[in-house]
């Protein structure tokens, strides 16, 4: 887009695409608000909204029963003011909030101030109660607004192709049909609805559902900068049109402002992106009637939203990390070394190179019994069963390594250095969070 306009004819392509956009006043009669920052705040809402869903794709993808016009994501994706960096944080819809002051949209009854989860502003007070609690609780002030439904959300994802997503495990969730082996899967529109909308694949519930969905965004955004999207009119006609025919915009959103968003993406690749989910506090807090709810870290989160109320990047850009995907993360796992090779300070140095990628080793490498005289060929991985998935990330830090079960052994994972051993690979978790605020940048999540 950024060509196009550049090139003199971007608002021919886009001019007219805006009247087919559904408005909602979003910020009428806002008071109070927070003031401007540097760069653009786009408050991204997702519905369930399937209304024009084929009944054979709801039956494909389990998207069957009424849809409850709830939010079922909310994101601040945050353009910086030299559109070099995109900025997207998730907000969890189990969100202790409260709610201001406002006219239940559906009853009429005016409410006072009062506490509830996030997702409720939306059930009680539409798009504008929605915008309205979020700059309340982040001091962050809100540009535009967009909400994005099942149906829009499929056909866009099409229009560009599909995207390709990768995972380190299987994820399967008999809700939503998904279910996927560890790879890397190219999908479609409804295959991706069912990754991004999966709660039951792991423990993590919602919290892992929005690192899905932020690895999807770096998925879909690699994509468009790689496939032409942005640089051939047409291509960016069609999929400009496919998303603005069933997305709903606050009423400034039109044409000059995708001719912006385009100015943003020139030059944009994954890395140039940024994710991350507001802090939380370890507790929760549960309010009567409505259930257990998160706690924003008080002192984590204003930090966040301060950052992007300044225009600061949320991650280190490193580039793209080189470490290969595991289950669980090296940190969880303790490790001790011995020397099986009978080579003197090998233990030493495989220990440190471990550390050097995650591992808790103990810092105490031993020389295994009767190395001197028969040492070991191949490096060993001895292992209690019931820590085999530790087993496997170490393993994958050994390349060529022999994996070896020992009953009883414990939560202390050991090492016997080999004749064999070449250097330690560095591994990192799938969804390992790095830096103040956890942020990840795209190319550090998307598939290598």
């Amino acid at each position: 887009m950024a060509v196009l306009a550049a090139a003199g004819i971007g608002h021919t392509v886009v001019t007219g695409l805006d009247t087919g956009i559904k408005r909602v006043d979003a910020f009428k009669d806002m008071k109070n608000r927070p003031a401007s920052g540097h760069g653009m705040n786009v408050l991204l809402v997702g519905t369930d909204g399937r209304d024009k869903i084929s009944p054979a794709d709801k039956r494909k993808y389990r998207l069957g029963g009424a849809p409850c016009h709830c939010t079922d994501t909310i994101m601040i994706v945050h353009i910086s003011e030299d559109k070099d960096r995109a900025s997207v944080v998730s907000l969890p819809r189990d969100s202790y909030a409260e709610l201001p002051a406002h006219t239940d949209r559906i009853t009429g009854k005016k409410h006072r101030p009062h506490p509830n989860k996030i997702n409720a502003a939306y059930a009680e007070g539409g798009p504008n109660l929605t915008v309205r609690t979020v700059e309340h609780m982040t001091k962050v002030k809100i540009d535009h607004y967009l909400e994005v439904d099942f149906t829009s959300f499929i056909k866009t994802v099409d229009v560009v192709g599909g995207v390709e997503i990768c995972t380190a495990k299987n994820l399967v969730d008999p809700k939503t049909g998904l279910n996927m082996g560890i790879g890397s899967h190219a999908m479609n529109g409804g295959e991706a609805l069912q990754y991004v909308r999966s709660r039951y694949v792991d423990g993590a519930s919602d919290l892992g559902r929005m690192q899905r969905q932020q690895r999807f965004l770096a998925a879909l955004i690699a994509k468009a900068t790689s496939s032409g999207v942005l640089l051939n009119p047409v291509k960016f006609r069609d999929v400009t049109r496919t998303l603005l025919g069933s997305v709903r915009a606050d009423q400034g959103f039109g044409t000059s402002d995708m001719l912006a968003l385009g100015q943003a993406m020139r030059g944009f690749s994954p890395s140039s992106s940024e994710f991350t989910t507001v802090p939380l506090s370890i507790q929760a807090q549960v309010l009567p009637g409505i259930g257990s709810t998160l706690k924003w870290h008080p002192v984590k989160s204003a930090k966040l939203f301060e950052a992007l109320r300044e225009d600061r990047p949320l991650a280190a850009h490193r580039g793209r990390s080189k470490a290969a995907l595991v289950d669980v993360s090296p940190q969880q796992i303790q490790v001790q070394v011995e020397n099986g090779s009978g080579a003197p300070g090998l233990g030493k140095r495989v220990d440190a190179e471990l550390r050097a990628t995650g591992f808790r080793t103990t810092g105490l490498p031993t020389d295994a019994p009767n190395a001197a005289t028969a040492p070991f060929p191949r490096t060993v991985v001895a292992y209690d069963p019931r820590w085999d998935r530790s087993a496997k990330t170490l393993a994958t830090a050994l390349p060529g390594c022999e994996m070896r079960q020992v009953e009883r052994q414990g939560a202390v994972l050991k090492v016997i250095a080999g004749k064999d051993f070449k250097a330690v690979r560095p591994v990192r978790a799938e969804d390992e969070l790095q830096g103040e605020f956890g942020a990840v940048t795209g190319d550090e999540v998307i598939c290598p």
